[in-house]
């Protein structure tokens, strides 16, 4: 008790001596607690303590988040509880209007969405061999090995073999029906009928046209590459196929009729601007157009270009186009409701025939190919809106080449095509939402958004061995005129 009086008392007085000493040098006065004690009201009350320097200060909020080494973990292990899977993008192949003239079947459809795979199918180069060509039937006889052939002669072959790569994801595009297709594309013809499901017995779009790899961490970084695996999971590059060996000793090569490219120059959603279009090798180099479109000598390497796909980029499978939409993009353009709301809009207003007084009525979506009697036509050299009427022909000021399509506009006795509209029914080649539909691609009469008119209107898309020429995204017809789309001209309600 005795000492334990004596230590108290020697506390005491060494606070006392330390708060004098404080007084007499200006210090402020220190507030001496016991361990362990919080006081009331203090900053450590409302925030503990630092835990091993983990916070240095109470009054920042640090976060848990994944170390550097742990970003290229998969979305699904950091959100267990989210059910909306990681979306890529979409592709769309131009001149379908929406879906395929039989419908979209599996596979086989005018727009195919890439979602992020429960497991990662992705495969990168791995190891190279250099062989004798009569040796590679047995070196690729490994079915469960991804690898690319390049015969380089009948009595040298290279092979790249690839390996698995989890932080990737391939989609494979092209003409085969095989079940390592995910996209089966066929050859479009003007008016989107397709060489179609028919399967053009000469049609230049290749069996297995491209692969597409996305990464399975954000940003999602899509690239393209051409050629694509066959069921045997090798590409072969015959010794007629243009091939190189590449400056740092590494093989490339093109495909037959080429894979070509062409990303907007800016954002798709602003005012567009084509780029140019370039070709795409087998391993993802950017070359210069060829003199044709299958010769044997490659274009110039393109340095400052790459194969990522960004909104907007086109991609031309020498029969075929498909327009890439990223989902920032896909979020900026109409769904299918909101062009039927445009389409009510439209009807709403009662626009009537200047000729006949009747109302006329654009059909719904679902209504194809089948002229409705009360359907709005358009003289495309004018614009002029009218009912249909078998009148107003002009055969001998057609010029010989209009075939008895040629009418004469009573409103302005302007002569030219005359035809009925069609509303775009494809969201996805829109540059715009929400805007009304008051322009029409000439000669087609699909009608849209004066941005897509004009924006689509601009871009040369390939035709042919060497040709380019602008087109309408929603059937394929190419344009004419001075602008290749016209502002249509309604007639309101009399009364």
């Amino acid at each position: 008790m005795l000492l334990s009086a004596s230590l108290c008392l020697a506390f005491a007085q060494d606070i006392l001596l330390r708060i004098a000493r404080c007084y007499l040098v200006g210090d402020p006065v220190p507030v001496l607690v016991p361990a362990g004690m919080v006081l009331e009201g203090s900053s450590e009350a409302l925030c503990p303590p630092p835990t091993l320097e983990l916070r240095p200060s109470c009054n920042k909020t640090v976060a848990s988040s994944p170390t550097l080494g742990s970003s290229s973990q998969h979305h699904d292990s950091l959100f267990p509880g989210d059910k909306e899977p990681v979306k890529y993008g979409e592709l769309i192949v131009l001149g379908y209007n929406g879906s395929l003239t039989n419908g979209d079947k599996g596979r086989r459809r005018s727009r195919l969405a890439l979602y992020k795979r429960p497991k990662a199918n992705g495969v990168k180069p791995d190891v190279i061999h250099n062989i004798s060509t009569p040796l590679v039937s047995k070196a690729l006889s490994n079915k469960s090995q991804h690898s690319i052939s390049y015969t380089l002669s009948r009595s040298h072959s290279v092979i790249v073999e690839y390996t698995h790569d989890t932080n990737t994801d391939m989609f494979q595009i092209g003409r085969s029906t095989e079940s390592m297709i995910d996209f089966v594309v066929t050859d479009t013809s003007p008016s989107g009928s397709g060489a179609s499901e028919g399967q053009s017995a000469q049609s230049t779009i290749s069996r297995y046209a491209c692969r597409i790899i996305c990464e399975r961490s954000p940003p999602y970084t899509t690239r393209i590459y051409a050629a694509g695996f066959d069921s045997s999971k090798n590409i072969f590059l015959g010794e007629r196929a243009a091939k190189w060996r590449t400056s740092d000793g590494l093989m490339d090569g093109l495909t037959t009729n080429g894979v070509l490219v062409m990303h907007p120059a800016g954002e798709l959603s602003a005012e567009p601007v084509p780029g140019v279009w370039r070709e795409i090798s087998v391993c993802g180099n950017v070359y210069a157009l060829r003199e044709t479109r299958s010769a044997q000598h490659r274009g110039r390497l393109v340095e400052n270009e790459s194969n990522t796909l960004q909104d907007g980029s086109l991609i031309d499978l020498c029969g075929a186009t498909l327009l890439w939409r990223t989902p920032a993009g896909l979020r900026r353009t109409p769904t299918l409701k909101q062009l039927e709301s445009l389409r009510q809009e439209l009807n709403a207003a009662r626009p009537q025939c200047p000729v006949g007084f009747n109302t006329l009525a654009f059909p719904s979506l679902a209504q194809r190919e089948i002229v409705d009697k009360k359907q709005p036509w358009v003289y495309v050299n004018c614009g002029h809106v009218h009912g249909y009427h078998n009148w107003g022909f002009r055969k001998e000021k057609a010029g010989g080449g209009g075939a008895g399509n040629e009418r004469e506009c009573p409103m302005c006795r302007r002569v030219g095509p005359y035809v009925p509209l069609w509303l775009g029914c494809e969201g996805g080649l829109y540059l715009d939402a929400g805007q009304p539909p008051t322009h029409a691609f000439c000669p087609c009469g699909h009608v849209c958004s004066e941005k897509t008119a004009r924006g689509w209107a601009q871009i040369p898309l390939p035709h042919g061995t060497h040709a380019f020429h602008a087109a309408c995204p929603f059937c394929g017809a190419w344009l004419t005129g001075q602008l290749g789309y016209v502002k249509l001209i309604f007639q309101g309600p009399v009364d």
